[in-house]
């Protein structure tokens, strides 16, 4: 299939820049994959919209204020996303910052008085940077900010607020990693998350950090020609266990985003991968668990074996993010739907409203 199927047009007053003032005040489009059509609900009803013996699955990592501040030798200001620690050298990651190739090997990069780090070459399409022992931390601590898409607009350190800082984190990020929020799960707080739960639907969670893969571009037209450039993923044996139970007893899977959905894919596929690993069955599949990167991109075609719904947010045209959920639901009721969304004003990206897709 071709990048160019999967574009759509949207007016630039729908990207929400702000979130609402409650997490689970968001509208909420509610798929049938089935029969292709929708309706109109908000998040606030999602305990309803779920099924009593449903599965949750949330993905807990936490962003890291991984947009760096500062300014560079021989003067000049710059803006550094750290996104992921690079193999081979401690303290070595690799990172994002505009016109790369104009960084030359050794020029030093400051945080304020007390954090400094070196780039140490290029890895495209990354900067390698070096921040020995308490540099990055407290480059983070002091001069890091959430890493907000480019769509949101915010110009310099002063222009992120508390409210970034609290809002673009889910209430249940528990193990730091990540350079990009996995946006769905913005929605629920913890009374939505009381009331799920008292409606008899179970929950358990994975942890994806979220990397390159989850915002990087395709720029092949060739959908198929793109490549992942892998991100960490750890099930642990009670999740793995929960989802083993919920299939064998024809339970729904309900994945938060499309991280999670990813993560959980990427189980079921790794059993087949032949490398040993502790594994999970239930009558005609099988998932593993532990750590691991994975590199799996979702288009259309993919066939799912372990998510059976699917809450996300509104993504780019031509995204990774769109494809995955173009897979799950079908191409045009996606593309349909989002015509939609648009006509009926939704508020569209990572701070913006979501979908239910079952």
């Amino acid at each position: 299939m071709k990048l160019s199927e999967f574009n759509y047009h949207y007016p630039r007053e729908l990207v929400a820049q702000h979130p609402l003032a409650r997490r689970d005040a968001s509208r909420m489009m509610v798929i049938d994959r089935a029969t292709g059509g929708w309706q109109h609900s908000g998040v606030s009803e999602l305990p309803h919209a779920l099924r009593p013996g449903d599965l949750l699955v949330l993905n807990d990592s936490r962003v890291v204020p991984a947009r760096l501040f500062g300014t560079r030798s021989g003067g000049g200001p710059i803006e550094l996303l750290v996104v992921e620690p690079a193999a081979g050298a401690k303290g070595l990651w690799r990172c994002l910052i505009q016109r790369a190739k104009r960084v030359r090997k050794g020029q030093k990069f400051y945080f304020g008085m007390h954090a400094t780090a070196t780039a140490q070459g290029r890895e495209d399409p990354f900067l390698l940077v070096e921040f020995k022992d308490q540099a990055l931390q407290s480059a983070t601590q002091y001069h890091g900010v959430p890493p907000l898409p480019p769509y949101i607009e915010r110009q310099g350190y002063a222009a992120y607020t508390q409210e970034d800082r609290d809002r673009y984190q889910t209430i249940y990020a528990q193990k730091s990693g990540s350079a990009a929020a996995p946006t769905a799960g913005l929605h629920l707080s913890e009374q939505l998350l009381d009331q799920i739960r008292h409606r008899g639907i179970q929950i358990e969670y994975i942890t994806l950090h979220v990397g390159l893969d989850t915002f990087a571009p395709i720029r092949t037209e060739d959908i198929g020609r793109h490549r992942m450039h892998g991100e960490r993923v750890e099930i642990s044996p009670k999740t793995a266990q929960a989802i083993a139970e919920a299939k064998k007893e024809g339970r729904r899977v309900v994945a938060v985003g499309t991280t999670t959905t990813r993560a959980l894919e990427a189980a079921y596929l790794k059993t087949s991968s032949g490398k040993k690993s502790p594994i999970v069955e239930w009558p005609g599949g099988a998932m593993s668990y532990g750590q691991w990167t994975t590199d799996l991109f979702i288009a259309p075609g993919f066939e799912f074996k372990v998510a059976d719904a699917l809450l996300t947010n509104f993504h780019q045209p031509k995204s990774s993010l769109l494809l995955l959920v173009a897979a799950f639901a079908g191409r045009d009721i996606i593309l349909s739907a989002y015509e939609e969304a648009i006509r009926e004003r939704y508020r569209l990206f990572s701070y913006g409203d979501c979908m239910l897709i079952a």
